[in-house]
């Protein structure tokens, strides 16, 4: 096996790979579960927040089409931080954190795949086939990016086809009569739609996050000055569309009660139906789901480090790519370690809120970075979105922040704070090296 560090990456990322990519990371495994959790927060108007985080999403997604039509390089947030503040160690903040999110996801969603879907399958403890899966999803990203994204590809149509069946079923529903669409326009008595609207957003908005990973593919996407903005905006509409018919036929179909209680409340939705769907078919597609984002995420993660390595903020190892598969091998390695690591030391919920946050504080970075980055020019034409985007997206990042709770705060500190002990034992080898 032949290894080498300064090849570029490979330019076969197509327009539609890029939405698919997208639309996979997006859609990824939230929906199937968070249907009866925005319920309880929000009551049968499950598709107002959803239509608000997508308002949200929209927003901050305008600043990385700026960004990355302007600066087409790997490595996404972090090189935008870098750009805009001129700080190494701001840069290696933003980067970390996006780094953790992205890693901190991947194992909160192995757990997921390990857990009562997969036991409908197998009877194998979970962190075994959490420790199982993350090997296979790491091998798969090794292999390449075109293989990898052409297993989203088939993923994403599974993914997909699981949600369009959810509308389907209820579609037949409302056939019989029995439906009750007046439930999706009723908010939850006792409380007032504005907070309970805001604080189903933030649950909301994490079935939007994944968009920001595909920042880290510019420089495998073809044409990505033309390609990136049309394929971003384009699978956040789709997936909004997607989420909020999806959002309408649970409420008209099962009481918001019966959402509220149940784990898996799409399938509710299918079994109300009529249409007798086996349970295992739809906790197949939820696995698949569970396992496309996950592969996503750890393509996200391994090319930010690999973007990061070369910037010089993170070792140099992690810039190494194969000759042939042109991946870059060493990442991929160490970031699906580090998931591996992750899935020992919390469980699903505690690690998708500390993933939510330490987003929100890549987002508001990137939005910052668009504003004071106005004053750098580039000789190539680019996207350009209005001045009052991102200033709304900064907007949007503070109050979805002031929705997490303390102990979340704690825990993205926590990573936070090893970030810096990073960073200081990576600025001390440096002096020690140059002293020498």
């Amino acid at each position: 096996m032949e290894i080498s560090s300064p090849l570029p990456l490979k330019r076969v990322v197509t327009t539609s790979m890029l939405v698919l990519f997208i639309l996979g990371d997006v859609l990824g495994a939230g929906v199937y579960a968070l249907v009866g959790t925005i319920a309880g927060e929000v009551g049968g108007a499950i598709w107002v927040p959803l239509l608000l985080a997508l308002f949200f999403a929209m927003l901050t997604a305008g600043s990385y089409a700026e960004l990355v039509t302007k600066y087409p390089h790997a490595g996404g947030s972090a090189v935008f931080a870098a750009k805009a503040f001129r700080s190494p160690l701001v840069s290696f903040l933003v980067g970390f954190s996006m780094l953790a999110a992205g890693v901190t996801s991947a194992a909160g969603l192995s757990l997921a795949f390990a857990g009562d879907y997969l036991a409908l399958f197998v009877d194998v403890p979970a962190h075994v086939a959490a420790l199982v899966f993350l090997i296979v999803i790491g091998l798969i990203n090794a292999r390449g990016i075109k293989e990898s994204l052409g297993a989203n590809i088939v993923m994403t149509v599974i993914e997909l086809t699981g949600l369009v069946l959810v509308v389907v079923a209820a579609a037949w529903f409302f056939g019989t009569g029995e439906a009750n669409p007046g439930r999706a326009l009723e908010f939850k008595p006792g409380v007032n739609p504005v907070v309970g609207v805001l604080g189903a957003a933030l649950l909301a908005f994490y079935s939007f996050v994944g968009f920001e990973t595909s920042a880290n593919l510019a420089e495998e996407v073809r044409d990505v000055r033309r390609t990136y903005p049309k394929a971003l905006f384009g699978a956040l509409l789709i997936a909004g569309a997607i989420y909020m018919a999806v959002g309408v036929a649970a409420a008209s179909v099962v009481p918001v009660e019966r959402l509220v209680t149940s784990s898996a409340p799409l399938l509710e939705v299918v079994k109300a139906s009529g249409l007798n769907i086996p349970p295992r078919l739809f906790a197949l597609i939820a696995l698949v789901a569970v396992a496309n984002g996950a592969l996503l995420t750890m393509i996200m993660a391994s090319r930010l480090a690999y973007g990061m390595a070369h910037a010089g903020l993170l070792p140099e190892a992690l810039g190494k790519v194969l000759s042939v598969r042109r991946t870059p091998w060493v990442a991929i390695t160490v970031t699906t370690l580090v998931a591996i690591v992750l899935t020992l030391t919390g469980s699903l919920a505690v690690l998708a809120q500390t993933v939510v946050l330490l987003l929100l504080v890549v987002f508001l970075s990137t939005n910052l970075a668009v504003l004071v980055l106005r004053r750098d020019t580039v000789s190539e034409a680019h996207f350009r979105v209005p001045s009052w985007v991102p200033v709304l997206a900064i907007l949007s990042c503070l109050v979805l922040m002031s929705q997490q709770d303390a102990q979340t705060w704690i825990r993205a500190g926590a990573l936070l704070a090893l970030g810096l002990v990073l960073y200081a034992g990576s600025r001390l080898r440096m002096r020690l090296a140059t002293k020498a």
